[in-house]
């Protein structure tokens, strides 16, 4: 797990919250290794480590399926939701003085234990599998009255074993159609971003922009990657 807190760390944080900041979005270079990725690929079939699984095609969600981890999360996975926090909390408390709310704690295990006492205590990070024909519906991250405002997805996958899949955003701006994005995810990194609302500066002051996201139809091959929430689900 040092790896990787070392990887998180070397990463240009200043111009990736700025970029966050502009856009609602930044890319992320690799934080893990090919090994790392194919440990956590391999974990998808093993049920014990997860607490549930959600097939999207019965609630209507997309195609394909994604399973939630259970607590004790696997270490890499607690290492990289630990210290991504930490380095998204400046922005995140920005975006949240925006909106009149009040500073989130200083460590995200802090900050788990706010969740908990508010009956947010089941966890979200988790991992989602793709195949032919399976996509995701723009849809936003929310599973209680406490949010994080931001989130992060990693790309397990090789490009070279998938085709199709694109990551989209869609960014609403009042009075104004959706403005779509398509990233495309670099394997063992991928991308930081709005879970919901985001403020944006505009002529007559601060506005909020409403942000989705989804995945495009994958037309060969298998997916997988890894979502890191910070809150946690009532």
């Amino acid at each position: 797990m040092s790896g990787v807190v070392e990887r998180v760390d070397q990463l240009q944080w200043d111009h990736i919250r700025s970029q966050i900041q502009d856009s609602g979005w930044a890319a992320l270079p690799p934080m893990i290794d090919a090994g790392e990725a194919e440990a956590l690929i391999a974990l998808y079939d093993e049920p014990d480590a997860f607490r549930s699984t959600v097939t999207m095609a019965r609630h209507g969600f997309g195609r394909g399926e994604y399973r939630y981890f259970r607590y004790p999360l696997p270490s890499i996975v607690s290492g990289l939701r630990r210290r991504l926090y930490a380095k998204l909390l400046p922005l995140a408390n920005e975006w949240r003085a925006a909106a009149g709310q009040p500073p989130l704690p200083s460590s995200h295990d802090s900050y788990i234990s706010l969740c908990q006492s508010s009956g947010q205590s089941k966890p979200t990070p988790l991992m989602l599998r793709y195949g032919p024909g399976d996509y995701n519906c723009l849809h936003q991250d929310l599973y209680g009255e406490l949010v994080f405002p931001m989130q992060v997805v990693l790309l397990l996958s090789e490009r070279a074993a998938f085709a199709g899949g694109e990551f989209v955003l869609t960014e609403q701006r009042p009075r104004l159609q959706s403005r779509p994005t398509v990233i495309d995810l670099e394997p063992f990194g991928g991308a930081v971003f709005a879970v919901a609302r985001r403020p944006v500066r505009g002529t007559r002051g601060i506005y909020h922009a409403n942000m989705r996201h989804g995945v495009s139809t994958v037309t060969a091959g298998r997916r997988h990657t890894l979502g890191i929430i910070f809150h946690d689900a009532s």
